[in-house]
């Protein structure tokens, strides 16, 4: 994966507390066998009208946020279902960060294993972000993902986001390549609760063998 340090774009105001999943990617675009064509239902009832009309006073659709990078959310962005489809929509439609006072957890692992950067803020900076970009449409924000800062017309205020996440970020690591730097560490612990615990080594193998009499069993 490619190492991503700094994030720039054009903000979006959306301070919709416990926008929840269901909101974020409706149902019925949910059809699909794979991950194509999600922008369109990406928050459909806000952006359109029951005649599929676009919404003007949505900011999605206002020419001043038009190809928006950045969303600037309310806590508990992302709270609902597990579905995924939520954060590949969100990264389709453009978006490459949300910043919110919290968020909901499943749709924080989800939007850090596909490389959206989720950043955590207080309160106060997500309603001054806010304002900020309100009254200055249009208005680029920054995101250094090595500082851990945020700037906005010469403002800059810091986010949340744990050591391992930023790790990755920097490194271009995807959840594979994070755990494998640790193998040594993870073959260190298992050696040395093999050694407190014999009677659970290969546990799994010595039951699969036992239901299966005479057949070769790889070690788990």
């Amino acid at each position: 994966m490619q190492a991503l340090s700094y994030i720039e774009g054009v903000a979006a105001p959306l301070p919709i507390p416990n926008l929840d999943t269901d909101q974020i990617m409706p149902k019925q675009f949910l059809k699909g066998i794979n991950k194509e064509g999600l922008a369109q239902g990406v928050l459909y009832d806000l952006r359109f009208d029951d005649k599929g009309a676009s919404r003007p006073d949505c900011v999605l659709n206002q020419m001043a946020y038009k190809g928006a990078g950045i969303l600037v959310g309310a806590e508990n962005f992302g709270c609902g279902s597990s579905r995924e489809h939520a954060v590949w929509g969100l990264m389709q439609l453009g978006i490459k960060a949300v910043i919110a006072p919290s968020f909901g957890e499943i749709f924080y692992s989800n939007a850090i294993n596909n490389r959206l950067l989720v950043a955590r803020v207080s309160e106060c900076d997500a309603d001054r972000i806010t304002t900020v970009i309100r009254a200055n449409p249009g208005i680029a924000v920054a995101l250094d993902i090595e500082a851990l800062t945020i700037t906005v017309a010469e403002e800059k205020m810091s986010f949340q986001l744990a050591p391992r996440h930023r790790e990755a970020f920097l490194g271009g690591l995807d959840m594979i390549e994070t755990t494998l730097k640790e193998v040594n560490r993870i073959k260190a612990f298992a050696a040395e609760w093999t050694a407190k615990n014999p009677w659970l080594d290969n546990v799994g193998g010595k039951v699969a063998l036992s239901e299966n009499p005479g057949k070769a069993i790889a070690r788990s």
